[in-house]
């Protein structure tokens, strides 16, 4: 049976944080990838783009790129900047059905949580959560 695209993106971000035993080198591989984020549009920088729920400073837009969504986002803390860069490869460029299909639940059922603290854990479902709405519009 073939694999759907929520299933492999799924996966993808449970293997990402199953790629280091060490907290440490796994803090310092999100830390490298927040600094490979694109620039943010200062003009973004507002209410209505910021993502609530984040222990930091998160904003988030997207934009329809054929029947993809493209998200972009920045935030003002490092560990989650690279944890933004972690979901925006995994989620930008799929179709909002692709998105639609995992409810961001799945970060706790899956354990997910147990590689961050409590606080980064809830921003990161904040900013899942975000995607998703986005993808059910």
């Amino acid at each position: 049976m073939a694999t759907s695209g929520a299933e492999l993106a799924q996966q993808e971000l449970v293997e990402e944080f199953e790629m280091f035993d060490n907290w440490m080198d796994r803090y310092q591989y999100i830390i490298d990838m927040g600094k490979q984020l694109p620039d943010f549009p200062e003009e973004r920088r507002t209410d209505e783009f910021k993502i609530q729920g984040c222990q930091s400073n998160v904003w988030m837009c997207h934009e329809k790129a054929g029947d993809k969504l493209v998200f972009k986002a920045t935030s003002d803390a490092a560990i989650v900047s690279g944890l933004i860069a972690v979901l925006l490869r995994i989620y930008s460029e799929r179709t909002p059905e692709e998105i639609s299909q995992t409810e961001p639940h799945f970060l706790k059922d899956l354990g997910l949580d147990k590689h961050l603290s409590p606080t980064r854990s809830n921003g990161l479902h904040a900013m899942l959560e975000r995607i998703y709405q986005v993808a059910k519009q």
